[in-house]
C-alpha cells in the first residue's frame, strides 16, 4: 500500500494574511503533513457583480466584495508563500475556481492540481486543469455520479494523473452524512486512487476513512477554530492535527499485506500455550 498523502488545507483560513498563512504550513510541516493547500479566485469571474455589490459586514467592509477580495492573495503573497514552502520542505498547491485563476497559478510550477467540489462540473475549466498533465485530486462534493463520470472521462480522454476524493460539502459534516463505504464504490466503479476531503468536527471519521485504504487525505487547519472564516469551525487545530498524523500512518503499518502468516512471536507463543492440547 502507498502512503496517503496527507493534505492540510488553508483554503481562506489566512483571512488575508500573509504572516498567519506562514504561521500554518509550519503547523503542517511541523506536524508532517506532505502537502499545504490554498484556494484562489478571480472573484469578477467567480461571482456576479450583483453578489459582490450586495451588503456583508466583515473585517474588510460591508459587502460582499470587500469580503472576498480580502481573502485573496496576489502574486507577491503566493510567491512569499512559494519560498516558505520550499524553506519547510513541503508541497503546495492551489484549487482554483476559475480559468483565470488556474493560469495564474502556472507561474509558480507546481507538482500538483485540485478540482473542487463546486468546480467539478466546470467542464472549461477541468479542461484547462488536465491540459496541465499534473496528478489532479479531483473532489466530489455536491455531485451526483454522472457528473463524476463526466469529469473522469475528461482526465481519462487527455491522458492526465488523477484521483478522486469522496467528500461531503457540508461544514462541518454530521457523521451520519459521511458514508465512507462510498470510497470502495468509486474505486471499483472508476477503477482508480481514492482520498478523503473531510468537513467534519474531530478526527474519528478520517481515521476510518484511512483503514479503507484512500490515497490522501484532505483536511481544513486551524490555529484557532473560533477565528473568523466560514471553514474555521471545520478545522483541525495544531495538537488535534499532529495526533491525526499519527494515527493515520499507524492505521497504514496495522492494514498489513492481507495475506495470513505465522510470525515469529506466535511460534514462540504457540509452543508454550499450545503445550496443554498435547
Amino acid at each position: 500500500m502507498n502512503k496517503i498523502k496527507i493534505i492540510a488545507e488553508v483554503g481562506i483560513n489566512h483571512n488575508g494574511d500573509v504572516k498567519l498563512a506562514k504561521d500554518l504550513i509550519e503547523v503542517a510541516a511541523n506536524a508532517g503533513c506532505d502537502i499545504v493547500k490554498f484556494q484562489k479566485r478571480d472573484i469578477d469571474q467567480v461571482y456576479s457583480k450583483t453578489f459582490l455589490d450586495s451588503s456583508r459586514e466583515s473585517p474588510w467592509g460591508k459587502t460582499q466584495r470587500d469580503q472576498k477580495q480580502g481573502l485573496e492573495f496576489n502574486e507577491d503573497d503566493y510567491k512569499v508563500i512559494n519560498e516558505y514552502c520550499s524553506e519547510k520542505k513541503i508541497d503546495w498547491f492551489a484549487s482554483c475556481w476559475d480559468t483565470k485563476s488556474q493560469i495564474f497559478m502556472r507561474s509558480f510550477n507546481l507538482k500538483y492540481n485540485k478540482v473542487a467540489s463546486p468546480m467539478l462540473v466546470h467542464t472549461k475549466l477541468l479542461e484547462l486543469i488536465a491540459d496541465e498533465k499534473k496528478h489532479t485530486f479531483i473532489s466530489t462534493g455536491m455531485s451526483e455520479e454522472s457528473d463524476i463520470e463526466k469529469a473522469v472521462n475528461i482526465f481519462l480522454k487527455k491522458n492526465c494523473s488523477f484521483e478522486l476524493m469522496h467528500c461531503v460539502s457540508a461544514y462541518p459534516l454530521d457523521p451520519k452524512d459521511a458514508n465512507l463505504n462510498y470510497i470502495n464504490t468509486l474505486k471499483n466503479k472508476f477503477n482508480c486512487n481514492v482520498g478523503y476531503s473531510g468537513h467534519e468536527a474531530g478526527l474519528g471519521i478520517s481515521i476510518a476513512a484511512a483503514a479503507l485504504g484512500i490515497s490522501s487525505l484532505e483536511r481544513h487547519i486551524s490555529l484557532d477554530r473560533t477565528m473568523y472564516g466560514s471553514d474555521q469551525a471545520a478545522s483541525i487545530e495544531p495538537n488535534g492535527l499532529k495526533k491525526l498524523v499519527e494515527f493515520v500512518r499507524s492505521v497504514e503499518k496495522s492494514l498489513g499485506d492481507g495475506r495470513k502468516k505465522v510470525l515469529d512471536v506466535e511460534k514462540k507463543n504457540a509452543l508454550k500455550l499450545r503445550e496443554i492440547l498435547s
